[in-house]
């Protein structure tokens, strides 16, 4: 995400309850992909956990994009 968009999600978070979600949801993958990218050796299985996470990240990404995109200061930037 760029600066100005986190900067953007940072002062409309107490305003858009969507938002809130999306943003939290985001951070959360985030943190759990940190996680696996911490470990030196990934099993199969946490190789498959990893991929799924990603996914998932990416897919609330564009949910954040998505919500944020309905504010006139995201779409003039």
């Amino acid at each position: 995400m760029e600066r100005r968009e986190e900067e953007l999600i940072q002062q409309l978070l107490a305003h858009d309850d969507e938002l809130k979600a999306a943003y939290a949801e985001h951070q959360e993958l985030k943190h759990k992909l940190e996680a696996f990218r911490n470990k030196l050796y990934l099993s199969p299985e946490e190789e498959l956990e990893k991929k799924r996470i990603q996914k998932l990240k990416l897919a609330s990404k564009d949910r954040l994009m998505e919500v944020l995109h309905r504010y006139p200061a995201a779409s003039a930037h």
